[in-house]
């Protein structure tokens, strides 16, 4: 491994002073950054004032670049030349494609390789991966690192790569002890499995791996109930890489703090907030910036840092960060807010219900919520109705069209998706 974990919080702070130094000189080689860090003085990079000095750096400032001028002027050239490319993540703006350097390669397989090891995955477990294999680096780094941590990978890709149904027939032949792979679509093999009369939960996965999109608490614990499974949630960004990963305590991600120096700001003041407290999470990636120099980096995370310092393993040298997930959407119907994520919670958290679609639609010109529902095998699906109708209109205040549909019919609408489009906007 290029760097051992840390045994102290002294030693992740001594990495932190020196990675800090290169971070910036590296900035400094960057045409864009030209003029804007000749005020900052590089010795004195460990008094948080001097720190501060370096402006944030947000995707704005990125998509106002041309592809050209993101290679020619943010891009630097490392000695090492060009290995790969990462594509950027997040679902607005047109995409970025990073060029990653061996030397970026090795430590981004190293933050990916930590994930499975701070869920207990060993030498002798087996591996679904249902991450997409394409031009997005999550599923094919994480199967790379399956095979160095002598996890045999089955690389099966999402739904796009295997169809579903295939990969279902594959974890009932192969038995892995592991899946991993996007939660929405760990929801779609569970719903897809149970219309087939399939019961996972008595399966062999024993461990679940998710990455790449929001997990929230009723979310998990569908897939746990549905898989028979534990799962770990996992954090990243392309632009720094696999940043932490559940430890299986409460409270969120270990952070790699020798890998990646973060800050947890006051959204409006861009000064550090107490611990405990909402702040927007701003990274320097201090291993994986030898052609991307980015510095003080504001994806747009809202979280909260805990210390988490409580001996619980080597892993406990690092701290914690929890999402808030404050930056998903929302339907607004007649004038009320519908939050995205909180209606997902509302509806996961109903054991009845197997899946569920939401469209803003209109009927007779006028805006309606239409909720298209199925239920578990076996449930009462007309009182399952009248039940989700009531307390959908006691809960958001609006009474929705409900739409009840055979089991498996949206698992069949999801196949071709990476991630189940479970809210549409289809108003005329």
């Amino acid at each position: 491994m290029p760097l051992p974990l840390p045994k102290s919080r002294r030693e992740i702070a001594a990495i932190q002073s020196r990675r800090k130094v290169i971070a910036l000189e590296q900035a400094k080689r960057s045409t864009f950054f030209r003029g804007k860090l000749d005020h900052v003085n590089g010795s004195r990079l460990d008094d948080p004032d001097e720190w501060r000095k370096i402006p944030i750096l947000d995707k704005d400032m990125l998509r106002s670049l041309s592809d050209e001028e993101f290679y020619t002027q943010f891009c630097v050239k490392a000695d090492d030349g060009v290995a790969e490319y990462w594509r950027s993540g997040g679902s607005t703006g047109k995409p970025l494609f990073y060029p990653r350097s061996p030397t970026d390669i090795r430590y981004g397989l190293l933050s990916f390789r930590r994930t499975l090891d701070i869920a207990g995955c060993k030498p002798g477990d087996s591996a679904h991966v249902s991450f997409p294999l394409g031009i997005h680096p999550v599923g094919q780094i994480f199967a790379r690192c399956a095979a160095d941590a002598g996890v045999a990978a089955n690389w099966a890709g999402a739904g796009n790569n295997t169809p579903s149904a295939i990969q279902l027939e594959l974890i009932r032949s192969l038995k892995p002890s592991v899946w991993m792979g996007m939660s929405s679509y760990g929801l779609h093999l569970a719903n897809l499995a149970d219309s087939r009369g399939i019961d996972l939960s008595t399966g062999s996965v024993q461990k679940i791996l998710c990455s790449a999109e929001p997990l929230s608490e009723a979310k998990r614990a569908k897939i746990s109930r549905s898989w028979g499974a534990r799962v770990f949630d996992n954090f990243g960004m392309t632009e720094a890489g696999m940043m932490g990963g559940e430890d299986g305590g409460e409270g969120g991600f270990r952070i790699w703090t020798d890998m990646h120096y973060i800050e947890v700001l006051d959204p409006d003041t861009l000064l550090p907030v107490k611990e405990g407290e909402v702040g927007t999470l701003v990274v320097t990636p201090l291993w994986t910036n030898n052609i991307t120099p980015f510095l003080r980096w504001s994806a747009g995370d809202l979280v909260v840092y805990t210390e988490a310092d409580d001996g619980s393993g080597p892993f406990s040298v690092f701290p914690k960060i929890r999402h808030t997930h404050r930056t998903t959407g929302f339907f607004k119907v007649r004038g009320v807010n519908v939050n995205h994520a909180e209606f997902e919670d509302f509806v996961f958290s109903n054991p009845h219900v197997n899946d569920f679609k939401c469209e803003l639609v209109t009927v007779d010109d006028r805006e309606c919520l239409r909720v298209s529902a199925e239920v578990r095998r076996g449930a009462d699906a007309e009182a399952v109705a009248r039940e989700l109708v009531s307390s959908v209109k006691n809960t958001f205040e609006v009474t929705p069209e409900l739409v009840m549909l055979e089991t498996g019919t949206l698992a069949k609408e999801f196949e071709s998706s990476v991630k189940a489009p479970r809210f549409t906007d289809n108003r005329k």
